[in-house]
């Protein structure tokens, strides 16, 4: 039975739903049983944070194909494939007993499967959703903050319960099982004169899908989005970096995930080595003040955004900017925070501030980057972010090492998002506007 084009495009959502959430939690699973690893593998701090750091180098230096990829190829089968990819890889990281096969595993197995799924994932969502952009990104960001709560929770327990291997064997298990449920439910978005044809034949759907190659032929032939849609692996980078909203987007996105991926790798063993947990309660309670309060932030946001916007588009760069400001006060108290209920607060506080960020990621990219480089731009912006992120695990690491704690890193944290919160103020301020109505021109023509 074919799916209706009026409601398909929520079940899209919720499949690449479910598929994130196990991205994310399979991100961090290492991060929850980071201690047990280090401690049964005789590990220092600045070695286990080098397979964070290979890792994202990996996944930044592979992004650009799996755009390239995505943007070439079916979306439909690039995300379902790198699914089946990285949870294979992370059953296996269950079997490493050292330092140079975790970083195998996990850097470049699951680095690089990874790599593929995120650009087209994006890119699949916001074909499907146009007018309720922000928003479908918003829920679909949720599944984020569900997947780091759980897994930040269940592979703690599995952890302490069960040892450090199972965790994964678990959650590599569990994307294997989604990876068929894709393969199945999940189709690629139509062509935008086939979104036309679904719009004046709604009542017909089985119409429409059965016109979709012809109208795909017709493109090709007219030289239009079917061309298009066969770029260079560059020509999201030079989109990006010659597009200064893109480029802020892009620059803001580097300070975010820098900040995010030093708090997710060592917050959890700050909470065990600082207020005595266990690895089941650090890796709840790191996660969970933070994304509860996120999850509620992101759906504000992303409401938000998409009415505002509207009427200014630059209201969504300029949400970014107070997300990351806001968030940034809440920093440094965490470091001095001798009270975990005044820890929590921090975490609610800097979680639900930074969705402001994450709701209009995409939607913000997209809105001043021509729609056939999609995948292309989002890989361009998720290597540089991710080369510059990779570096935060092992620059935590080395302060902690020269202080004797994590204390320290928390205000520097917070300068970086400051700072990158007052730049996207300024940037949409000069240039939002016009590069988002020189995308409308170009779309038009």
């Amino acid at each position: 039975m074919k799916p209706s084009p009026k409601w398909y495009k929520w079940e899209v959502l919720a499949l690449l739903w479910v598929a994130y959430l196990l991205n994310q939690g399979d991100r961090q699973v290492f991060n929850s049983v980071l201690p047990q690893i280090r401690d049964s593998l005789a590990l220092t701090d600045t070695s286990v944070s080098l397979i964070a750091v290979f890792f994202n180098l990996f996944y930044a230096a592979m992004v650009p194909v799996g755009g390239w990829v995505g943007d070439k190829f079916s979306r439909k089968w690039v995300t379902t494939l790198s699914i089946l990819f990285w949870s294979v890889a992370t059953m296996f990281t269950g079997l490493a007993n050292g330092v140079f096969l975790l970083i195998l595993t996990r850097s470049v197995a699951t680095g690089g499967g990874e790599a593929f799924f995120g650009p087209a994932n994006y890119s699949l969502l916001g074909q499907y959703h146009t007018d309720t952009r922000a928003r479908a990104m918003s829920i679909h960001q949720t599944s984020y903050y569900v997947g780091v709560i759980l897994a930040g929770w269940l592979a703690g327990y599995i952890g302490d319960h069960l040892g450090w291997q199972y965790a994964f064997y678990i959650f590599g298990g569990a994307g294997v099982l989604w990876a068929a449920v894709m393969a199945w439910r999940l189709k690629d978005a139509p062509s935008r004169d086939l979104s036309e044809a679904m719009s004046a034949s709604a009542d017909r759907p089985d119409r429409v899908f059965a016109a979709q190659p012809e109208i795909r032929k017709g493109e090709k032939a007219a030289g239009g989005l079917g061309d298009a849609s066969s770029p260079s692996i560059l020509d999201g980078f030079k989109t990006v970096f010659t597009t200064p909203t893109a480029l802020m987007v892009t620059i803001g996105f580097c300070g975010f995930i820098f900040v995010i991926t030093g708090y997710m790798t060592w917050v959890p063993t700050f909470l065990q080595e600082n207020f005595g947990q266990s690895g089941a309660q650090a890796g709840l309670n790191s996660m969970l003040w933070t994304y509860v309060a996120a999850f509620v932030g992101v759906l504000l946001a992303g409401t938000l955004s998409d009415k505002l916007a509207a009427k200014n588009p630059r209201v969504r760069m300029v949400i970014q900017g107070v997300g990351l400001i806001l968030g940034a006060a809440f920093l440094p108290f965490m470091g001095s925070a001798g009270s975990l209920w005044v820890l929590y607060l921090c975490f609610a506080g800097w979680g639900f501030f930074r969705a402001f960020f994450d709701a209009n990621i995409y939607a913000a990219l997209y809105d001043v980057t021509p729609e056939h480089l999609h995948a292309s731009c989002s890989s361009a912006m998720i290597m540089t972010g991710f080369a510059v992120g990779a570096t935060a695990p092992y620059v935590l690491a080395l302060i902690k090492q020269a202080t004797g704690s994590l204390n320290a890193t928390f205000p520097i944290l917070g300068i970086i998002w400051l700072v990158c919160g007052l730049a996207c103020l300024w940037v949409s301020r000069r240039h939002y506007n016009k590069d988002n109505a020189k995308i409308k021109i170009q779309q038009n023509d």
